[in-house]
This record gives C-alpha cells, sequence and structure tokens, in this order.
C-alpha cells in the first residue's frame, strides 16, 4: 500500500524538513511583477488602466530592475496588495517601516 504524503514527511529528519520548507517559501515569494499580474488575473491594458498609465508604459515597468519604491507601492495597490519592505540578515528579518505609508 502506497504511503501519505504525511506519513513520508513525518520520517524526515527536522533539518531536512526546514530546509525544504525555506526552499518552497523561497519559491513561492520570488515572484516577477508581471508573474503578480498574472498571478492576479490582470492584463496589462487592465493593469495600466487601473493606474491611468498607458499600457507600453506598464510594459517598461515590468521590465525594468529598479522601480522607485512609491511606484512600486502604486503598482502592487492595484493589483490588490500592500507593499512591504524587508531587511534579510544572518539573524533576523526587519520591515523597513519608513516606506510604508500608514505609519
Amino acid at each position: 500500500m502506497a504511503k501519505s504524503f504525511k506519513n513520508l514527511l513525518d520520517t524526515l529528519p527536522p533539518e531536512r524538513l526546514e530546509r525544504m520548507e525555506d526552499r518552497a517559501q523561497g519559491m513561492l515569494l520570488e515572484m516577477a511583477l508581471q508573474e503578480i499580474r498574472q498571478n492576479r488575473h490582470l492584463t496589462q491594458r487592465q493593469l495600466a488602466s487601473s493606474l491611468n498609465l498607458d499600457q507600453a508604459v506598464l510594459s517598461k515597468m515590468e521590465n525594468h530592475s529598479d522601480i522607485p519604491v512609491s511606484t512600486l507601492r502604486k503598482l502592487v495597490s492595484a493589483m490588490g496588495g500592500k507593499l512591504k519592505l524587508i531587511a534579510e540578515f544572518p539573524d533576523e528579518e526587519i520591515i523597513i517601516g519608513q516606506f510604508d505609508p500608514e505609519q
């Protein structure tokens, strides 16, 4: 009889489970703006319209690696999300609050 996935996970050492969880989180959280937009079932035209931008301008933004935080915040907000900036250090993660408009 086949083992369930849960039973298989229960046999793994804790260190391996932790590495698997870290890797899974990294895979889930690393998306380009275009992938986030597509995941939210939005076309460039729809998102650009909600931001009062031309679709070509949004296309350039999605393919640019250096976007101002304020612009990134607007893009994420237009997709229904909230932008959080996190500084990651070896021993901790710190949310950078000065970029949060609610603070």
